[in-house]
């Protein structure tokens, strides 16, 4: 792979700034491409606009905000509150992002010569998201591969990984502190640790947490 061109979906929060961060290390060149869905607050680009210019790769952000069109979820919508209930798909769910993102990854990776897409989902902190589970990325892989005739691989560097695991590899790729301080993962668009309310703060900070507990105790491998 050290010798190939890949592609990271890139939001500049921590997972996917983690993934960056893995793929700047396991690949000769990164390109990253942020999408434009109508989020809450713009400040989640501009984040992802600098965390690129400073680690010297390409910024791409394609307008997606047809989806605002179709569906209705607290991501998008300020009057729509963000809820996280058992049983249920949390508010923040967007149907179908993942299935496009990745698929508009695919045609911009295939336009710039590369065959590796890079995405932070996980299966094991996800938040019940269908498009987060490895099925789906496996099925999605096998199904971009036969509708552009190409040989794309999807890397889930993070699928099964927990918060605090995240937190680990970051640390291990030599970049904890700038993901703990530059990258943006709060609904409320506050950086670094957030609004400390939020669901993506309340695991983001737990998992950090965790890991600091576990790197104290001398508890990692």
């Amino acid at each position: 792979m050290k010798n190939e061109k890949a592609v990271v979906v890139f939001s500049g929060g921590q997972d996917s700034t983690t993934c960056l961060f893995w793929a700047i290390k396991n690949f000769k060149e990164v390109a990253t491409v942020t999408f434009d869905y109508g989020q809450r607050h713009s400040a989640e680009i501009e984040c992802a606009r600098k965390i690129a210019e400073e680690l010297g790769v390409s910024f791409k952000v394609l307008d997606m905000t047809l989806i605002n069109q179709l569906s209705a979820n607290a991501l998008t919508r300020d009057d729509i509150e963000v809820t996280d209930e058992e049983g249920q798909l949390p508010s923040t769910f967007v149907p179908g992002r993942n299935h496009l993102f990745l698929s508009f990854a695919a045609v911009y990776a295939d336009a710039i010569g590369s065959r590796h897409l890079i995405t932070g989902v996980s299966q094991t902190d996800f938040s019940g998201y269908p498009d987060c589970r490895d099925t789906f990325i496996r099925s999605l892989n096998v199904t971009l591969n036969l509708a552009m005739d190409k040989q794309f691989i999807i890397h889930t560097p993070l699928m099964w990984l927990d918060k605090s695991e995240v937190w680990e590899l970051s640390d291990t790729l030599d970049a904890f502190e700038f993901v703990q301080e530059k990258t943006l993962t709060c609904y409320n668009g506050i950086p670094s640790t957030g609004c400390g309310d939020c669901p993506a703060c309340q695991l983001r900070n737990e998992g950090l947490a965790r890991y600091q507990t576990k790197k104290s105790a001398g508890t990692i491998v």
